[in-house]
């Protein structure tokens, strides 16, 4: 939004320089972007006097003149038409900057003959578009600063230009009046009161204007009329001045009036050409396929539902966003209709985003605009129009009403301190309310028509905090809420995730974050992939199904990293799998992959190929770090997914799975084109207990002062038989006594005989209170054997 100091003045009276408004603006939400002054741009150039003047020796429209300046006379060659003898001309001396022509002036030779300089025309200083020749000027000293001299003379060439971002919320500052307001309220000025006598019509409208009833809630009220007997010459100067400053290009005084108003009142209308309007206006919806010329020059076609403005002959305005050709105004129109409506602001949006079309209209309706400001918006530009281009107004003609945007809340003074923090007094906040036009009625105000943005009492207290300054807002610390420790803002299960994440990491993987959905046919590989899991509308074709599980997504990462030449890869990640598409059938899972080997080549001979033992230690540790119990079980009987002979499910029991580590199934790995042997593990974290003391501190340390005994078993025992099987059945004879027991030798063939083999153990013996004896080992022992003899069916080894 750009506006001008003085335009400012207009409706503000106020003393404040512009640093002081540019800052206080900032302060009140409005912050400005630019300011630009043409008097700095201008502060250099000084008036001179052409005391002779003759044709150039070998140029016949070139002209050497001698100049008088503050610094003696001057030679300047200039190719003006008005260039003569015997006139004040504005200087620019070499080592000047022309901003209308951005160089830097220099000595220069024309045709043989030297140039100290230039006489500038007032395009050439970005004062207007005028370049038919060099500035002319009635008065004036020589050496005197030209800026100066317009200060005096002609300050609207000079006015301060400032310019403020707009937030949507905030569409009454998108008019110079609502910016004039917000600083009055500051306490910066005094806003000025421009009151208007409606205009008194002294005939009835040719034109009749109506709404259809499916478009009233697209514009709600519609007003104009007819002003005949105009004369749509230049606009004054005053308001050609105004224009320019803020960058809009004067056309003619009737669409430079309704610039005017968008930018003062933040008002938008239009004016038809009323010799070209075919009968009367309606307001309608489109019915898709109309097209328009706008006032743009492009024609647009309209979409159904699109609102627009006809005649008797079609189309002839894109209603609130631009008018069109057909019924423009030109320099010979003598006879207009003027309008101004209120317009929907989301079906302008929608409008102008599908036509593509930005226009100071569309902007501002699409923000919101005071709808009480129709037809007083109407009787303003009216009376405008009759004083710079005459006529007489018709009575106004209307269709519908101003809609009904009447509400107020309640003023609780104490609001600004639980809210903001800030102490002011509540006499304080009703005047600063008043000030910004809200109607105070004991403890409610009301809120005006130009502010659709205050929705609540909270909206009252920002306003109020807003005109005092947030500046002013001190730092306190707030009092203590609880005593102690706060609660732990994650759950115990994100707290898992955490853990987990950075053991997986600390163990040497690298974390993936892979998409939730992936192929019908990874997905069926992994026990997925049925409609249940279907998505309705997917991304791709690759993405057509929710995960079942996150291996899936490793492989492919995989897979994709071995194209380029990554064959060594330890990935994981953490998130959720889905075996249905409800609400909670899904679980959270961590899942590791291991493919190639465990390091790169090494003379020593340390690299080796991943087996499932180094997925079965890192699936361990992570269940470790998240608090799973030590004493576990290793069974068989996993997914087919997994390879039948080389894998094992971490168990609490045949029932409570917590873990699977092992080798991908080969066919498994082919379908994925994944090359050489993979090995993974998968932990559902929700299927590991809580630990059953909530408490932060460990236990107790447990040392044992006395010597721990080892013995060694070798069993022969069938070929099938777990080793799994063997050990527990080896603990399960002293629970109290045996601390640990392990494999350390497998003996297959021989003398044992087919189908059979041996196993060795070593059982680790600790008493707690008392040293062991011989009989005493010599019983645990016999235990032992009978457990491991009944449990396998095996004979210990002669």
């Amino acid at each position: 939004m750009k506006f001008t100091l003085s335009w400012l003045k207009d409706h503000l009276d106020t003393d404040a320089s512009v640093d002081e408004i540019a800052e206080t603006l900032t302060d009140l939400g409005l912050e400005v972007e630019e300011i630009s002054n043409p008097a700095e741009r201008l502060k250099d150039f000084t008036l001179g006097y052409v005391k002779h003047a003759e044709k150039h020796p070998d140029a016949d429209k070139l002209r050497v003149c001698k100049v008088d300046t503050d610094e003696g006379e001057m030679q300047i060659i200039c190719g003006a038409p008005n260039a003569r003898e015997g006139i004040t001309v504005v200087v620019c001396k070499p080592g000047m900057y022309v901003p209308g022509l951005e160089i830097t002036i220099g000595v220069g030779k024309i045709r043989g003959v030297e140039s100290y300089g230039m006489m500038a025309s007032e395009r050439e200083l970005e004062l207007s578009e005028e370049h038919d020749g060099i500035i002319e000027l009635p008065s004036g000293e020589v050496g005197d600063r030209f800026v100066d001299w317009l200060a005096e003379n002609d300050p609207a060439k000079v006015d301060t230009m400032i310019d403020i971002a707009i937030t949507p919320n905030r569409p009454d500052a998108l008019g110079v009046q609502g910016i004039a307001r917000d600083l009055a309220a500051r306490g910066l000025g005094v806003l000025k009161d421009r009151d208007y006598t409606p205009v008194q019509g002294e005939f009835e409208s040719p034109i009749k204007v109506s709404i259809d009833e499916d478009t009233i809630d697209g514009c709600p009220h519609f007003t104009g009329r007819v002003i005949r007997g105009v004369r749509n010459g230049p606009s004054p100067q005053w308001l050609q001045d105004q224009l320019m400053a803020i960058g809009l290009r004067p056309i003619s005084a009737l669409v430079d009036i309704t610039n005017y108003m968008t930018y003062d009142h933040n008002r938008p209308l239009h004016v038809f050409d009323a010799d070209k309007v075919a009968g009367n206006l309606r307001v309608h919806r489109a019915a898709g396929g109309e097209t328009l010329t706008a006032l743009d020059d492009k024609e647009y076609t309209l979409q159904p539902d699109m609102m627009v403005i006809s005649d008797d002959s079609g189309a002839e305005s894109i209603a609130g966003i631009m008018g069109g050709t057909d019924t423009g105004c030109t320099e010979e129109t003598v006879n207009v209709f003027l309008e101004s409506a209120f317009w929907d602001n989301v079906q302008i949006a929608f409008a102008g985003r599908a036509l593509k079309i930005n226009s100071d209209a569309r902007y501002r309706f699409e923000r919101g605009v005071d709808p009480q400001y129709t037809l007083e918006g109407l009787e303003q530009a009216t009376q405008m129009i009759l004083d710079i281009c005459g006529g007489e107004a018709s009575a106004v003609v209307e269709a519908g009403k101003a809609p009904d945007h009447a509400r107020a809340f309640k003023l609780d003074a104490e609001r600004v301190r639980s809210l903001v923090g800030m102490d002011i007094p509540e006499s304080e906040q009703r005047q600063t309310l008043t000030r910004l036009g809200f109607r105070l009625e004991g403890n409610m105000a009301h809120v005006p028509s130009w502010r659709p943005d205050v929705m609540g009492e909270a909206d009252l207290v920002e306003e109020v905090a807003r005109i005092a300054s947030l500046t002013k807002l001190e730092g306190k610390p707030l009092p203590r809420l609880t005593d102690g420790i706060p609660k732990p803002v994650m759950t115990p299960q994100q707290r898992r995730h955490v853990s987990a994440r950075r053991t997986c990491a600390a163990l040497g993987y690298n974390e993936c974050v892979t998409y939730s959905f992936i192929d019908q046919a990874s997905a069926a590989l992994f026990g997925g992939g049925d409609d249940a899991t279907m998505l309705a509308n997917p991304i791709s074709s690759d993405m057509s199904h929710m995960r079942p599980a996150l291996l899936p997504g490793l492989l492919q990462a995989a897979a994709r990293n071995q194209a380029r030449g990554y064959m060594d890869l330890a990935l994981f990640e953490v998130g959720p799998a889905f075996h249905g598409g409800e609400p909670g059938e899904q679980h959270n899972l961590i899942s590791g992959l291991l493919v190639g080997r465990t390091g790169p080549k090494d003379v020593h001979g340390a690299s080796r190929p991943v087996d499932l033992y180094d997925a079965k230690a890192d699936a361990e540790a992570v269940l470790a770090a998240i608090g799973a119990p030590a004493k576990v079980q290793i069974l068989r009987g996993a997914q087919d997914w997994w390879h039948p002979g080389r894998h094992g499910k971490i168990c609490l029991g045949p029932k409570k799975v917590m873990g699977v580590f092992g080798e991908l199934h080969p066919r498994v790995l082919s379908a994925m084109d994944i090359k050489g042997p993979a090995m993974a593990f998968t932990i559902w974290p929700d299927e590991v207990p809580m630990p059953r003391k909530s408490g932060a501190s460990r236990g107790a340390l447990e040392l044992r002062d006395l010597q721990a005994v080892e013995r060694d078993f070798a069993f022969v025992v069938d070929a099938k038989v777990d080793a799994l099987t063997m050990i527990n059945a080896a603990v399960g004879a002293d629970k109290a006594l045996i601390e640990n027991v392990r494999v350390f030798d497998e003996f297959i063939g021989g003398s044992l005989g087919e189908d059979k083999k041996s196993l060795a153990i070593t059982v680790r013996l600790q008493p707690t209170d008392k040293t062991l004896k011989e009989k005493d080992i010599e019983a645990v022992s016999a235990k032992i054997v009978e457990k491991v003899a009944k449990a396998t069916g095996g004979v210990l080894r002669g």
